[in-house]
């Protein structure tokens, strides 16, 4: 029988893949290749550049717990800085050499006979095959962009971009923009461009919750603690503390926190402070309670809306036409160039993973969760899908640092691989039972979480699923990170052959 090439691959060189990468070389199991469709490492901060790109939550809380950088400019680190975290990581660890760029994968079919999966990659305009014994899936989330569900979002005759690939040659200098869209990264764009442009008109089909955020450089003091063991353990428990709070335990404990039950009074009281018109202010209110869907962190989006230039429109669009945006109520907006800042498809079951994937007896992973729902064993193995593991797959994130997960998520993985190795087993497979049981788990416990609140239909939330699902964890950082160090090991099955 032929060996694979790699024992295992790993596809998408972001944090996740990063994080497994280093994993691995700590575990001794150094026969891995890394694939990466950008030229260079980050994931989402390579491929997402827009203007005033920045982490939403404190830069202490997002780096690894093993390599804490001391280089970070603000609370809350910019884009670049994050790029060159990334590529920090890589070069310190020395995983570059194992990283084959500007290639994709496009498909990965797992062999029975050999017990292998036989990886479909596209490098410019070749095609090539690789073959490994474990694949982990490290490609993210927030990977494809979507593109808005309008008619005639082809048919504009300016610039079209979408902020998750930004093109840096455009200047928006003297031009009439339009964005479509006031999620995250439009939260972030709008402030930006808006001193730049002639006029800049927001199409915003539901509002985000915007809440302030301490952003500001950090202080000598502050730099100097980074660089001291107790200074950086003090910044690092504070903050995930602080994120903590916000997300996690306000979000997945709603029905028993009443602090989170509070965060609207404190989002519509910072809504009356930086919004001066009222019948603006009343556009930009939520009807849906906190936490329905991902919130804003910024200290000038709401004030921007107070700018004579800045037009907020919430009448439904209609179609895009050459010149600009018609919306239904006959009106014609005439734009030069067109923002798109309409997100990714988090929950299409045909982008997570970004390839398509087959497992035993040819079965499709995205036909899987389509007649059985989105789910994963701890968020990471699916049954059926022997060998096959995700970061961040369904039920794996609980909304707190990407990183304390990845950690989390990389120990599971790691677990499975050296009990493969120390039963000398080829094939490592959930079992289906154990995975029921994790779903049921999350299914009784979902109860508690706030997007089963009445209001949570008014949200237009990228969280919920075509099954009317949200595939996050109702768990904290704590019991997601311990569970992945005592999970029972024989919920897998291991064989040979």
């Amino acid at each position: 029988m032929t060996g694979p090439d790699f024992d295992t691959v790993i596809v998408g060189a972001g944090f996740s893949g990063i994080g497994t990468a280093i994993q691995l070389d700590r575990s001794g199991m150094t026969d891995y290749l890394v694939v990466e469709a950008g030229a260079d490492v980050g994931g989402t901060w390579y491929w997402n550049t827009y203007p005033g790109i920045a982490v939403d939550i404190p830069s202490f809380s997002y780096q690894f717990s093993f390599e804490q950088s001391t280089a970070w400019s603000r609370t809350y680190a910019p884009g670049g800085e994050l790029a060159a975290y990334a590529a920090h990581c890589v070069d310190k660890y020395r995983l570059r050499p194992k990283i084959r760029f500007g290639t994709t994968v496009v498909g990965a079919d797992y062999e029975e006979t050999q017990g292998l999966w036989r990886i479909e990659m596209q490098t410019g305009a070749d095609r090539d095959v690789v073959t490994a014994r474990f694949l982990v899936n490290a490609s993210g989330v927030l990977t494809v962009p979507k593109l808005p569900d309008i008619a005639g979002v082809d048919s504009f005759g300016g610039t079209t971009v979408h902020t998750a690939r930004w093109d840096h040659d455009l200047d928006l200098r003297g031009k009439r923009v339009a964005i479509i869209g006031t999620g995250a990264s439009a939260v972030q764009v709008i402030p930006e461009i808006a001193p730049l442009v002639d006029k800049l008109t927001v199409f915003q089909r539901t509002p985000i919750w915007c809440f302030p955020k301490f952003d500001v450089p950090l202080s000598t003091a502050a730099r100097t603690l980074m660089r001291l063991p107790l200074g950086r353990t003090v910044q690092r428990l504070i903050s995930q503390a602080y994120v903590e709070l916000t997300f996690p335990l306000a979000a997945q404990y709603f029905t028993v926190n009443p602090m989170a039950k509070r965060m609207s009074d404190v989002g519509r009281a910072y809504l009356r402070k930086q919004v001066h018109d009222p019948v603006t202010r009343d556009k930009l209110t939520p009807r849906y309670a906190v936490g329905c869907k991902r919130p804003g962190f910024h200290n000038t989006y709401l004030s921007t809306f107070n700018r004579d230039n800045v037009e907020l429109v919430t009448e439904p669009i209609d179609k895009i036409t050459g010149t600009g945006v018609a919306t239904d109520d006959g009106a014609l907006h005439e734009v030069d160039v067109l923002i798109l800042a309409t997100g990714f498809k988090v929950m299409d079951v045909d982008n997570v993973p970004t390839f398509p994937v087959r497992g035993r007896d040819g079965r499709s992973l995205a036909q899987f969760w389509r007649e059985n729902r989105l789910q994963a064993y701890e968020g990471v193995s699916v049954p059926g899908f022997p060998n096959f593991f995700t970061v961040f797959g369904p039920y794996g994130y609980v909304g707190s640092s990407y990183f304390a997960l990845i950690e989390a998520q990389t120990g599971h993985i790691v677990r499975c691989l050296r009990a493969a190795r120390q039963r000398r087993a080829t094939r490592v497979e959930v079992r289906p039972e154990a995975n029921d049981r994790y779903f049921a788990e999350m299914m009784r416990k979902r109860h508690r979480q706030i997007f089963w609140q009445d209001s949570c239909r008014l949200a237009n939330s990228y969280y919920f699923d075509e099954h009317g699902d949200v595939p996050l964890r109702p768990a904290s950082t704590l019991e997601a990170y311990w569970r992945s160090r005592r999970f029972p090991i024989d919920d897998y099955e291991f064989a040979t052959g």
